[in-house]
């Protein structure tokens, strides 16, 4: 077995989610899961086929996410993996409708961060082995850091 490390090919402050599915009609089911959540989100998704023909599959709304979810789908080539790619929202606003897509097998990261996937290579093929989401924590909240965290979640209307 073979571990390489794929960079996730991103702007800075662009959300990707990576996930895990089983069947090819996942990218027209995610595509009407991301269409239904909000009329402004805008996304792009590729699916990578475990078998058959073995195609990268696309769909989306917007032309450049669609090809980013592409090129980065290519770039890890691990059989039934997912890429999406999001503007207008947040993975916190998708994250459950995705969830409840049948073909969904699991979610490895939903995330703006800087993104790194461990992918183990056989002869059989590729697969995700894991996933590296930003940076190492740097400490441990103070007082003031809890109060600025409740503050931002107020500030931007997660909370009340």
């Amino acid at each position: 077995m073979d571990l390489q490390i794929v960079a996730i090919d991103k702007p800075d402050d662009m959300n990707v989610i990576v996930g895990q599915s089983h069947f090819i009609k996942t990218v027209e089911d995610v595509h009407e899961a991301l269409a239904g959540v909000s009329p402004h989100l805008r996304f792009g998704i590729a699916f990578c086929e475990a078998s058959g023909p073995r195609l990268v599959r696309c769909s989306g709304n917007d032309d450049r996410l669609v090809e980013l979810a592409t090129r980065n789908a290519v770039a890890v080539g691990a059989g039934h993996s997912f890429f999406v790619f999001l503007e207008d929202g947040y993975p916190v606003n998708v994250l459950n409708t995705l969830k409840q897509v049948p073909e969904v097998c699991g979610i490895f990261c939903a995330t703006a961060n800087p993104v790194e996937i461990i992918v183990a290579e056989t002869e059989l093929g590729r697969g995700i082995a894991g996933v590296i989401d930003g940076r190492s924590p740097a400490g441990v909240e103070t007082d003031a850091d809890v109060a600025d965290r409740k503050a931002l979640l107020r500030t931007i209307g997660y909370k009340l």
